[in-house]
């Protein structure tokens, strides 16, 4: 009987994490097709160089953009500049649907102060978050 009155607070939560979740696949979304992310099948940027692997990254589900942008989004939460070594399973159901496997090693660059997106993504918000705030005190 406890279960039944615990319920609708897990449900609430379940349902928020899911919005935050889309916001981020969103943005990764963007990132990605702007050509701020790039996500590579090589294990090299040509024209970059790599200063640091955070890991591999990889996400799963029925259809291909979802797992492809959730795959690109756990990477800039881990503070990734670029994915290397991208790869791609299918998996074939009897019922004729499909499963798709993205995954790829995340990485960082070596630092461009003249790059305009020379730092991680990440980081390029909380400096923007700190300039407005700067520029806010100097309005006033």
């Amino acid at each position: 009987m406890f279960f039944l009155l615990g319920g609708n607070e897990k449900k609430a939560r379940k349902s928020e994490k899911r919005v935050q979740g889309a916001d981020v696949t969103a943005k990764a979304r963007e990132f990605f097709l702007a050509g701020r992310f790039p996500v590579v099948t090589t294990h090299q940027v040509k024209g970059r160089r790599i200063v640091k692997v955070l890991g591999l990254v990889c996400c799963r589900g029925f259809d291909s953009e979802e797992a492809f942008f959730g795959m690109a989004s756990r990477a800039m939460n881990k503070g990734a500049q670029a994915i290397i070594g991208y790869n791609e399973n299918v998996a074939f159901h009897p019922d004729g649907s499909k499963y798709f496997s993205c995954f790829g090693t995340a990485v960082m660059f070596e630092y461009n102060p003249a790059e305009q997106n020379g730092l991680p993504l990440m980081f390029q918000h909380k400096f923007r978050e700190r300039e407005q705030l700067v520029n806010s005190d100097m309005v006033q």
